[in-house]
């Protein structure tokens, strides 16, 4: 009875081995797996770089020629000839003429005049001379000299008469030719030759289709001057002491630029010369006028743009995006990414901000990352996954 018993128990404890082999197995099996790290939060980064930081006030303006001209009629008279449109004209060239027939009648007849009247003086004055020598012998009484002095005198004021008529007759002959006072490009002709023009303000009459008349008034036409061309714009007062202060009081110039409103293309280079002389109570600013030599012509009289003033250039100025800047409770910080991917508050201090550009003082150095966009996500410590900015998609066509 003893060998079953034995045979019992070993049966038993082989269970118990399998049993636990099959515990064990199953836990193996079963272990929990550790948990992978949480993601980096996703931001974009950019690298503290040194550069030479042009520090510009800008401002909104308007180009204008820097001589404009409107051509006008001094005398009345059949408008003749009038200068093609967009010609570029010298100073001194031919813009307009009018019939001068009726006026060089007029000086023939003043120089006519004044041959005659000449002539009369001269005589006059012959008669003098034989005079005093009559009166010398004794031969003529006094009082004949006398009047024949009074008749030279007579006669010299006739001939200054006369002389001014020529001199005002040869004017109005001279108006009859229009020429240009500067050199610039002629503008669309205001009236047609073929046309009566009166000196009136520059009125000008013409015959419709109708065959009524029509009376203009804004001259034969215009001539700008846009090489070289101005700028004008306006700049708050505050801004206006900055400028005079790094001009020395306007006594240097300054570099200016015309910038494209639609692109942002520079279409200019110039310098600021003029400074009005008052400041405008109504609205707290200052006229300014830049002169540009535009051999390009790509400023234009009439044409909005953007001016740039250059007040000076911080050299090897260290530079970070200006959307890496963020206010914090104890002023303005970046979050600067170390080891690790890892990301710590860094307080510093902002010289200037220049269009995107921010020009940092103390907390930075150059080659290191900061964070451009994603910090409202960041504490100290997070972890980051880095993303640099992709290159700016182009418009569609």
């Amino acid at each position: 009875m003893k060998e079953p018993r034995r045979f019992r128990w070993g049966f038993v404890a082989l269970g118990v081995v399998l049993a636990a082999l099959v515990i064990w197995l199953w836990l193996a099996s079963h272990k929990p797996v550790k948990a992978p790290p949480p993601p980096g939060v996703p931001v974009t980064v950019a690298t503290v770089t040194a550069a030479d930081v042009p520090l510009s006030v800008t401002a909104l303006g308007a180009a204008l020629a820097w001589q404009g001209v409107t051509i006008n009629a001094q005398v009345g008279g059949r408008l003749l000839y009038v200068a093609p449109e967009g010609a570029d004209v010298a100073k001194g060239a031919l813009i307009a003429e009018i019939d001068s027939a009726a006026y060089t009648a007029v000086l023939t007849q003043a120089q006519g005049a004044l041959k005659r009247d000449t002539a009369l003086l001269d005589e006059a004055r012959i008669n003098l001379a034989r005079y005093k020598t009559l009166a010398a012998q004794d031969s003529i009484a006094h009082q004949t000299l006398e009047d024949q002095a009074a008749v030279v005198r007579q006669n010299e004021g006739t001939v200054m008469i006369d002389e001014g008529q020529v001199a005002a007759a040869q004017v109005n002959v001279n108006y009859c030719r229009i020429v240009s006072p500067v050199a610039g490009r002629v503008g669309v002709r205001l009236i047609d030759a073929g046309n009566i023009v009166t000196p009136a303000a520059g009125a000008a009459v013409s015959s419709t289709a109708t065959g009524s008349a029509a009376v203009a008034s804004s001259g034969i036409v215009t001539i700008n001057q846009v090489t070289p061309i101005a700028v004008t714009f306006t700049v708050p007062q505050g801004d206006f002491q900055r400028l005079s202060d790094v001009s020395g009081g306007f006594n240097r110039p300054l570099t200016a630029q015309a910038l494209s409103q639609e692109t942002g293309a520079v279409l200019g280079q110039g310098e600021l010369l003029v400074a009005d002389n008052h400041v405008d109570p109504t609205t707290g600013t200052v006229e300014l006028k830049a002169r540009f030599p535009n051999p390009s012509r790509l400023l234009w009289p009439g044409q909005f743009v953007n001016v740039r003033l250059t007040l000076q250039t911080l050299s090897h100025a260290t530079t970070v995006p200006a959307a890496a800047v963020t206010r914090g409770p104890s002023g303005s910080l970046v979050y600067v990414v170390g080891p690790g991917n890892k990301v710590a508050a860094r307080p510093v201090t902002v010289l200037t901000t220049q269009d995107s550009v921010a020009v940092i003082k103390t907390g930075l150095r150059p080659g290191e990352t900061v964070v451009t966009d994603g910090q409202m996500l960041l504490r100290p410590g997070t972890v980051v996954a880095v993303r640099r900015p992709g290159p700016a998609k182009k418009p569609a066509a």
